[in-house]
């Protein structure tokens, strides 16, 4: 009895509440406490339409069955697929990788003792402009950026020691390398334009900031100065106050619990000469590969970067291109959907720039915007990419759920948040091997497309070996869609490659 006058004093309550107190809804005034319903089912919504509504295909950014294929690879289930493909093969922009009449003999193929699935990259990183460290990645598929400060501190340590164990390097994002970053993995420093980790009390640029970090920090193999990113192309990071806490401001350098905005671009260049100029002191100071990232829109900044690097033979090691489908920042909706250009469109252009300045082959190019399955990887090899970079698919693959909370910080699975309770069911020791497995899976599956398409590499993959549905019983090579094939790759034989 008593808990049912409870309960009716509570509705009344709410019902006074929504009829004479609260004016900011009239669906609450005018359906008191049943309004509340529709708020609920708006909250849920996500979670209604991923586990009950949407078909295996239909869901965004990954559907179902992607994040199937990533759950299964990390946990090391079964992730073959029975009774046929349920994809529309003469759909648009379907893709196609043609298989040889005689495939590359798997028992001829060399195995790395450590790791049978490592793919080193066949290109080493500062050799064209001699850095003092000049870098060869042991695996053609590497972390992309994420940020301590936009995932938690063991999401990075399991991004982190999965990369020590599946020996691929991890890319810090610009919130700079953190002590959760340093466990073993290969690094890639990100720079962006807020300067965390290198930047004086006014914001500004530190070299020897810099130079001091990275060369105390053995981890450190690459930097890459972010111009842009698909997320947000020409808007600054923008990391919550939620999300920072006195962990994140020590390493960012920036105040408690107040939102973290970076500028939209850099203090320290506004033109590409100054670029290079930054590129060089970098590279120089620290003996590091330097490269740059960004999302592609208006193409002449790329043609006068390309042009000044041929006469100044100056400039970056790799360039990384993001498409406008990469994701893992939080973004305004129009940001997020209309600016930059999608990856292949936004890759080719810029690779044909290179190209055809006759620059293409002494820079090494990294893809990056949702790659992380074997055939897109295939399509970014095929156009040029010497590398691929994975985020949200590492997210997936350590327990992410695709709830789309990153921006509030709530994230159910612990991935993207800094509260300790929702970290707390992250393990450490299990995701980072999990991570691994989707790492080696991921591998595996490409090697064995490489040898179904008659190679043992698979950078040896071109634009004739790919065909994309181009209309009614119509595909197109590759290379007739991108008036382009990448540049010849120079291959003897793999174990030549992993020394």
């Amino acid at each position: 009895m008593i808990f049912v006058i409870a309960i009716g004093s509570l509705v009344g309550l709410i019902f006074i509440y929504d009829v004479f107190i609260q004016k900011h809804s009239p669906i609450l005034h005018n359906f008191p406490v049943l309004g509340h319903l529709r708020y609920f089912l708006i909250e849920i919504g996500p979670e209604l339409r991923q586990y009950i509504v949407a078909n295996d295909k239909e869901e965004a950014p990954f559907n179902r069955s992607e994040r199937e294929w990533i759950y299964r690879s990390a946990e090391k289930k079964n992730n073959t697929f029975g009774f046929g493909t349920s994809e529309l093969i003469y759909g648009i922009g379907y893709p196609i990788i043609k298989n040889a009449a005689i495939p590359f003999p798997e028992e001829k193929a060399f195995k790395p003792k450590n790791d049978e699935t490592l793919i080193p990259c066949l290109k080493v990183i500062g050799s064209a402009h001699k850095r003092e460290k000049p870098y060869r990645p042991k695996s053609i598929i590497n972390i992309s950026a994420m940020s301590f400060g936009s995932l938690g501190e063991r999401a990075i340590k399991s991004l982190n020691i999965g990369a020590k164990l599946s020996e691929c390097y991890h890319n810090t994002g610009e919130g700079s390398p953190s002590d959760h970053h340093m466990q073993g993995g290969d690094l890639m420093w990100q720079i962006g334009t807020g300067y965390f980790g290198c930047r004086n009390d006014d914001g500004s640029f530190s070299l020897d900031k810099l130079t001091k970090k990275a060369l105390s920090s053995p981890s450190i193999k690459l930097i890459e100065i972010k111009l842009s990113q698909g997320a947000k192309p020409g808007k600054g990071g923008i990391l919550p106050g939620s999300k920072v806490t006195a962990e994140i401001a020590k390493y960012r350098g920036i105040p408690v619990g107040k939102n973290c905005m970076s500028p939209n671009s850099h203090s320290a260049f506004s033109n590409v000469d100054e670029l290079l100029e930054f590129v060089e002191a970098i590279a120089k100071s620290t003996g590091l590969p330097v490269g740059v990232k960004g999302a592609v829109g208006k193409i002449e900044f790329w043609e006068d970067l390309a042009k000044r690097m041929k006469e100044t033979n100056t400039g970056p090691d790799f360039i990384t291109i993001d498409g406008g489908e990469g994701g893992t920042g939080a973004a305004p909706l129009t940001f997020s959907d209309h600016v930059s250009l999608p990856f292949k469109i936004g890759f080719s252009r810029v690779y044909k720039v290179f190209q055809d300045t006759g620059i293409s082959n002494d820079l090494i190019w990294i893809g990056s915007g949702k790659l992380g399955f074997p055939d897109r990887a295939i399509v970014a090899l095929a156009m040029g990419c010497d590398l691929i970079h994975i985020a949200r698919e590492a997210m997936l693959s350590i327990g992410c759920i695709q709830a789309q909370k990153c921006h509030e910080g709530n994230c159910p699975a612990g991935v993207a948040t800094q509260n300790k309770w929702l970290q707390g069911g992250l393990n450490v020791e299990l995701k980072s091997h999990h991570f691994k497995n989707y790492m080696q899976s991921f591998r595996k599956e490409l090697i064995s497309l490489a040898h179904s398409a008659g190679y043992e590499h698979p950078a040896q993959f071109t634009a004739d070996d790919i065909e994309f549905s181009t209309g009614v019983n119509r595909f197109s090579t590759l290379d007739e869609i991108l008036n382009y094939r990448r540049d010849e790759v120079s291959f003897t034989t793999f174990k030549d490659y992993c020394n």
